[in-house]
Formats: structure tokens, C-alpha cells, sequence
């Protein structure tokens, strides 16, 4: 009876059971596939029928059993399996144990054809197939078959191809490919060669070329200048490495090669040029100390213009980088400049800045994202009537004149949850399996970012090498110097915060007090209220600050600004179709991603965050025995105290201290829907800060009165 697939109906599959073999786990699906049938003697009619299909998916296995599932039992390829297999088995094994598993495979399915001649044909289907894998594998993943000098993956491929597979291309293009590697090595060598020119010669160079005069900030069109950045960051996103962004390989990669290892090049690159951009943004407002608040202000007014420019172009890249620069504690505490901001800028930097904020897993932006990714144009909105009509005149523009614009994303929110999955999900199964099921989960944020890379393609912009040269020019500042600077600019004032209003709130006061001058001063009228996170940011995840200067920034200062920061997202972009609804794969009702940070001391003020997988079942001594963990840190729990870190806003407003004996799942605050953030500090420190809080409510207590 023949039969073919309705396209009218759609197959149901549903999760059945899970088994267990050998070196193996599955989860079976049974899905309903609906076909019509047709009859021997009218082929005109037909009558729509079901069945049933069983359908087995790797969930864990052993190296072997993963790779050999590679190709299923009747010789087909699961390109779905195959895709994710080598997307992300670098976090368990290295090419060559694949490639020699893969060979050794070929030659069992050889031998057993000779000995089960019944067996022959569909060994011979499960080896062509084989064959495909590989050559897709080297097309797809060229850089994993690049182990110079000695290139043992290829030579060992080729040789394998001569003896068993002669009448096929895979031993000609193995000995092209290692030519090919060869030669590029040769190539970049002879670049690294220094040609030494006499100063006559460079100052005959200088006098025949055109002479520019030097740009100034102020004169630079904001267009020109974001359309630069984007050029620039467009650039370096079409190059990342999608499989470099794996929590396994960025996160740990201090680990395997150590401190300064290169193990992820083009995201490092990509982390350069942003921490770059926020650097420049802080120098071009705090370098000139003379100005006066009303010019600094035209300076802080350029940078959200061209912040406003980059949104428009799609470019969250140098967006968030731009947001993070003003946000930084040395313009931020800069009162007076940003009091002489109109009120459209500050209404403005404020919508901006939103689109960052970690409230419910940064949704706004994730939101953003899916809806623009592949759109023509942005979708401005603003409720500031002058900025609503700018945008629909620029909207009209666009469609006028046919712009399409391409997208940027933000790579910090991918290497978040990339290294959220890592740490919340184990990499092997209580019975030490490798868990495929996590590889699965990570191949989704990856298809997201070699998605966005596509839409990366449509940027025509050109290189403006007059712009860059300024931009290589500006002398940037460590954290020292730009809180030096910036107090020269606006003196800190002694004493309590000296409010214009007399009427200021106990809550306000004490307010200030705690937080000191990191504090955002909710009296200073038209500033906007500042979001979380007053140091540039673009990932944490348990990295130490210096990790970022190992990655070959070169214009960064020797003392380096503390450029990351925690951020909250916890899941993966689902897809870029409007209508989804994002949520986080790490809550449950009975579990949740949490993040932890670990105090040393009274003077420890970290923003080096990890996170951990909270149960409902976990008490405070079980948690802070996983921070500690964590942190490396050894101890009884006994010595430590747990307090959640309550906010407003995403502005730390206070702590939430657990029981000793409390189950922390149910006692921790989630009134205002952020991912909840813990601190696990010594009991003698936490009695330190407690009495000092009581002295300075004493004093605000007389102040007052």
C-alpha cells in the first residue's frame, strides 16, 4: 500500500518514556504522522490515515555511543543530532578523539559486513554516511582541523581515506586542507616582519600625502560616528566563533590555558571594542577639567544623540556600550553637568537605558531583539512628544528611501546564558554520562547568534579612517583617574549629602548614608534615576575583572577600569518570532537559578558574581556550603551568614538576612520579579556592618532633629 505525508495536518509527538541501554540514555517520543493511502484500483481517491511512530533521542552517553549515534541504525543522518554534536562537543571532547572514534566505527561496520553478509548493505548506507558527516564537518568547522604545525587530525584522516576509502575525495581534500593551513601559516608570519624606513623618508611620506586637521569631538557628525562604531562591531560579530561564546570554553578558559590565554580570540575581540568605546565615552567628559557644567553637558547631550543613531541602526552593541560609559560612577556622580541637560536628552538617555534594565531577565531587551532581528527598520517609540515625532520623521525616511538596516546584538547577553546553562546543568548524569541534553539547550542560543550573524550582512557602511584615528587618539583613564578627575570637576562634599530641601525624608538620608557617594542621589531633580550596575558591563558570570585585560586591550590603562559587572539574564533567545514569550529554562516551581557572591572581608566590594541552582528543598547551611564551593573556599557553614540583596528599580536598597535554619527557596523576596541575588558573608563581618548601620542612624537621628 502506498502512502504519502498530509500536508494539512500537522504531526503530534509526545514525550512517552525514557530507556536505558548500554552506555546510553534515550528519551522516546511517540509522534502521530498522518498520511493518505491510495488505492490499487482507483487512484483517484484516497482515505487519510494515522499510525504511530516511535522516535529515540540521545538525552545522555558515553563518547562512543554519541558519536556513533551520529548516524542512525538504517544509515540515515539526523542532521538536527549532527548540527548540535558539533557545535558543542568541544566541551567534551577534542577533534581528534572524534575523528579516530569515527574511523574506528568505519572499520567495525567494514568488518562486520564481511562477517554478516545480511548485514552488508545497510553497513555500507551507515559508512556513506559517515563520509558525509566528516566532509561536513570540515566544511562547517574548518578551524578544528587547524592543530598547527603538526596538523594531526588531516594527516590522519588522509591516511585513513588511502588505505580504506580510495575511490573518495576525503584524501584530496584532507592534503589540500593541511596545503591550505600551510600556506596561511607562512603568510602570517611574513606579517609579523618589521620593515625599518629612515626619518627622511617619513617625512618625505608626510609631506606628499593631503593634510587633515586633527577632528574634534564636538565636530564629528553623530551619523558618521555611529555609523563607524557599527561598521566596526558589525565586523567583528560576523567573525565570532559561535562555539568560542560555549560557557565551557569562555568561562573557564583562564583555566585551561592560563591567565592571558588567547582560547577565544573572536570574542575576546568583540569585548575589546566594546570596553574601548565605554572607555572613551568617560574620557571625552572628564579629560578637559576647565569646562564649564553647560559645554561638559553638549559633550554628555553628543554621546546619547549618537547613542539614539546606533538604536536606530539596530547596533546594541556600542549602544549598551555608550549606556554603560554614562552610567559609570565618575560621570554618573557629575550633578550639575546633568542638570544642564535639556529634558528631552535626559527623557531620551533614560528610554535608552531602559532597554538594558535586568528587570524579569533583561526582557525588554531580549524583546527588542526578536522583534528587530530581521526587520527592515527599528520600531522607535518614545513618550516624549518631540522625540515621538523625530522618530516618525525618521520612520518615513526609511521607508522613502528603501533603508534596510542590519543587527547587532549585545554578545554579553549570549555569553550570559551560555554560561548560566554551564553552571546550572551538569555535565554528566549521576552515572557519568555525558549529558546531551545540556548540549541541546546551549545549541539554541547558538543558533541565535549565527542567526543575528546573518543579519549582520546587510551593513554597507565603509571604513572612515579619519574617524578612527581620533578615536585611537584619546587618552583613556584607569578607575582612579576617573574618579580623580571627576572629583577635581565636582568636589565631593564632607559630611552628609547636604539636600537643598529641608523637608528630606529619614528613608532618603539614610539612603545616602549607606551607599556613600556610589549612591544615586534621588534629589538632583532631572538626572534620571540610575539602573543597575554603576561600572561598565559586559558580562560577569563569575569572571574576575582581570580576565578582561588578559584578552589584548591595548589602550586600556595599566590599572585598568573595572569593565565587568554581573548581568541577569538566565535563558536563551527562543526564537526571533514576535508573538514568543520569553522565559527563563532555569525556574521552576521547584528549582531557580540564583546568583551568589562571596565576601572575604569588611573592605571585599566585588562585583564578580557565580551562580548556583537553588532547590526547594535547600536550607541556609546547604547554600552557603554551594557558595563556598563555588568560591573555593573552605570553612563550616557556621561561620558564614546568608542575605539576599534586596532592590528597587535595580538599585540595591538593602539585605534580607536568611535563618540559620530557614529553607531559603521559600524565604527569599520575589516581590519585584528580578533574579534573586545572595551574598554569603562571615558572621563577624556581618555584626561589623550591623553595628555601623546603628551608629549612623544615631547620627542622622540628630541631624535631623
Amino acid at each position: 500500500m502506498a502512502f504519502s505525508l498530509s500536508d494539512g495536518q500537522d504531526d503530534v509527538t509526545r514525550f512517552w518514556r525514557e530507556e536505558k541501554e548500554k552506555g546510553a540514555i534515550y528519551n522516546v517520543y511517540l509522534k502521530k504522522v498522518t498520511y493518505h493511502t491510495l488505492s490499487d484500483l482507483d487512484q483517484s481517491k484516497g482515505h487519510l490515515m494515522w499510525e504511530t511512530q516511535k522516535i529515540r533521542v540521545v538525552k545522555a552517553g558515553t563518547l562512543e555511543k554519541l558519536v556513533e549515534s551520529l548516524v542512525t541504525v538504517k544509515g540515515e543522518l539526523d542532521s538536527t543530532y549532527v548540527n548540535v554534536f558539533l557545535a558543542t562537543y568541544r566541551t567534551f571532547a577534542t577533534p581528534l578523539q572524534v575523528l579516530e572514534i569515527l574511523i574506528k566505527r568505519y572499520k567495525w561496520l567494514e568488518k562486520d559486513s564481511t562477517d554478516h553478509e545480511e548485514r552488508k548493505e545497510n553497513n555500507e548506507n551507515q559508512q556513506k554516511t559517515f563520509k558525509s558527516v566528516i566532509s561536513v564537518w570540515m566544511d562547517t568547522y574548518p578551524d578544528d582541523f587547524r592543530d598547527y604545525p603538526d596538523y594531526k587530525c588531516l594527516k590522519v584522516l588522509e591516511a585513513f581515506s588511502h588505505q580504506f576509502i580510495p575511490d573518495s575525495d576525503l584524501e584530496l581534500r584532507a592534503r589540500h586542507k593541511i596545503e591550505k593551513f600551510e600556506r596561511e601559516a607562512v603568510s602570517n608570519s611574513d606579517g609579523d616582519i618589521k620593515f625599518q624606513f629612515s626619518i627622511v623618508d617619513e617625512v618625505d611620506s608626510m609631506i606628499d600625502s593631503e593634510y587633515q586637521k586633527p577632528l574634534e569631538f564636538l565636530d564629528i557628525p553623530n551619523n558618521r560616528l555611529a555609523e563607524q562604531l557599527t561598521f566596526k562591531d558589525a565586523e567583528l560579530f560576523k567573525r565570532v566563533i559561535p562555539n568560542h561564546c560555549l560557557g565551557a570554553v569562555w568561562a573557564r578558559r583562564d583555566r585551561k590555558l592560563g591567565k592571558g590565554g588567547n582560547i577565544a580570540p573572536s570574542v575576546l575581540a568583540t569585548i575589546d571594542q566594546f570596553n574601548r568605546v565605554s572607555l572613551r565615552v568617560i574620557a571625552t567628559i572628564l579629560r578637559t577639567r576647565e569646562l564649564k557644567s553647560s559645554l561638559r553637558a553638549k559633550i554628555l547631550q553628543k554621546w546619547i544623540d549618537i547613542a539614539q543613531e546606533l538604536r536606530q541602526q539596530k547596533n546594541f552593541s556600542s549602544l549598551k556600550a555608550i549606556i554603560s560609559g554614562l552610567q559609570s560612577h565618575s560621570v554618573y556622580r557629575l550633578k550639575r553637568t546633568w542638570a544642564s541637560l535639556p529634558k528631552e536628552s535626559i527623557d531620551l538617555f533614560q528610554e535608552l537605558a531602559d532597554i538594558f534594565s535586568n528587570d524579569n531577565n533583561q526582557i525588554l531587551s531580549r524583546e527588542l531583539l526578536m522583534k528587530e532581528a530581521t526587520a527592515k527598520f527599528p520600531d522607535l517609540d518614545s513618550n516624549n512628544k518631540i522625540l515621538q515625532r523625530r522618530n516618525l520623521q525618521k520612520r518615513r525616511s526609511w521607508i522613502e528611501n528603501g533603508i534596510v538596516q542590519g543587527t547587532v546584538p549585545y554578545l554579553g547577553t549570549f555569553l550570559t546564558d551560555l554560561t548560566m546553562i554551564d553552571t546550572a546543568i551538569p555535565d554528566r548524569t549521576e552515572c557519568g554520562l555525558i549529558n546531551f541534553e545540556k548540549r541541546r539547550k546551549e545549541f539554541e542560543v547558538l543558533a541565535q547568534i549565527k542567526l543575528l550573524q546573518s543579519a549582520a550582512q546587510i551593513y554597507h557602511f565603509q571604513e572612515d579612517k579619519h574617524i578612527w584615528a581620533w578615536f585611537d587618539s584619546v587618552r583613556v583613564f584607569d578607575e582612579n583617574e576617573c574618579h580623580d578627575l571627576s572629583c577635581i570637576i565636582e568636589p565631593i562634599k564632607e559630611g552628609p549629602a547636604r539636600l537643598k530641601k529641608k523637608s528630606a525624608s529619614y528613608s532618603s538620608l539614610l539612603k545616602v548614608v549607606n551607599f556613600g557617594d556610589n549612591c544615586c542621589f534621588d534629589s538632583l531633580g532631572t538626572r534620571p534615576a540610575r539602573p543597575e550596575g554603576s561600572k561598565l558591563s559586559l558580562l560577569s558570570c563569575g569572571l574576575d575583572n582581570s580576565s578582561v585585560y588578559n584578552s589584548s586591550i591595548t589602550d586600556s590603562p595599566s590599572q585598568g577600569v573595572s569593565l565587568m559587572s554581573h548581568s541577569s539574564s538566565t535563558s536563551s533567545l527562543l526564537s526571533c518570532d514576535s508573538d514568543t514569550t520569553i522565559s527563563s529554562p532555569f525556574r521552576s516551581p521547584d528549582t531557580c537559578v540564583v546568583r551568589v557572591r562571596f565576601e572575604s572581608g569588611p573592605e571585599s566590594d566585588t562585583h564578580v558574581y557565580k551562580s548556583i541552582m537553588l532547590k526547594n528543598i535547600d536550607h541556609t547551611h546547604t547554600v552557603i556550603d554551594k557558595v563556598l564551593e563555588k568560591y573555593s573556599k573552605k570553612g563550616p557553614a557556621g561561620n558564614y551568614c546568608l542575605l539576599q540583596v534586596l532592590s528597587d528599580g535595580g538599585k540595591e536598597e538593602g539585605e534580607l538576612l536568611i535563618p540559620d535554619k530557614g529553607n531559603v527557596f521559600y524565604a527569599m523576596n520575589k516581590s519585584d520579579g528580578s533574579e534573586p541575588v545572595f551574598v554569603v558573608r562571615t558572621r563577624q563581618d556581618q555584626e561589623a556592618r550591623t553595628q555601623h548601620r546603628k551608629r549612623g542612624r544615631r547620627k542622622l537621628k540628630n541631624w535631623s532633629l
